[in-house]
């Protein structure tokens, strides 16, 4: 595998296991019980990081905030989820 195919694999991983880590404290961080599987939790915190990186970058934050900036899209997304998953009474 050449140096750039290396370098965009470590990327994907890092987008998995940091969605991973984001996923789980996001849920962590809000109120609530969520019934979601560890595959939801994942995509979650990918969605969140996505979401994080692309605001952090816009806004000129630095990389601790991007971390912020990450949980916070996820935790939004978690809300976002919850309210289209309830059923109309």
């Amino acid at each position: 595998m050449s140096g750039k195919g290396v370098a965009m694999f470590e990327g994907v991983l890092g987008y998995v296991f940091g969605g991973l880590v984001i996923g789980l404290l996001a849920r962590l961080l809000k109120p609530g019980a969520d019934p979601m599987g560890w595959i939801m939790t994942l995509l979650l915190g990918i969605a969140g990081a996505v979401i994080g990186g692309w605001a952090s970058s816009s806004f000129g934050l630095g990389r601790a905030m991007t971390w912020v900036a990450a949980i916070v899209a996820a935790i939004v997304l978690l809300f976002l989820y919850e309210a289209l998953r309830k059923k109309p009474a």
